[in-house]
């Protein structure tokens, strides 16, 4: 039924204004204006992600979007130096100083958030 269908995601913010500027101008995504309450992020390959307010938002606790890179400690170091703080984890999740998880199994991967404390992720692609 849907195996033609252009499929995409959605999350929500509790504001739209400071969504667009931290995607547009901190992430450097092409952020395109859904009229007053949503915003549509263009993502490389065609796989745009909806972002609508919401005024009673709670962040996800769980990663909503993830960005695969070449170097992930690059891309730490960048989002750093542009003000990103990156999530810290303990437990079967150990990040270094920076933030990054670089575990025996899976990706080397840091998380931060949004403005609207949704949370995102760097992604070392191989």
């Amino acid at each position: 039924m849907f195996g033609k269908t252009k499929a995409f995601s959605g999350y929500s913010v509790d504001d739209v204004k400071k969504a667009k500027q931290f995607y547009q101008d901190i992430l450097g995504l092409e952020v395109a204006t859904e009229g007053e309450y949503m915003l549509t992020l263009k993502i490389a390959g065609g796989n745009n992600v909806l972002l609508y307010g919401k005024p009673n938002h709670t962040p996800a606790t769980f990663t909503v979007l993830n960005f695969p890179v070449p170097d992930a400690e690059a891309a730490v170091d960048q989002l750093i130096a542009k003000g990103i703080t990156f999530l810290q984890y303990g437990g079967d999740i150990q990040t270094d100083k920076k933030g990054i998880h670089r575990g025996d199994e899976g990706p080397t991967v840091a998380w931060f958030t949004d403005p609207a404390g949704n949370i995102l992720s760097v992604v070392e692609a191989s």
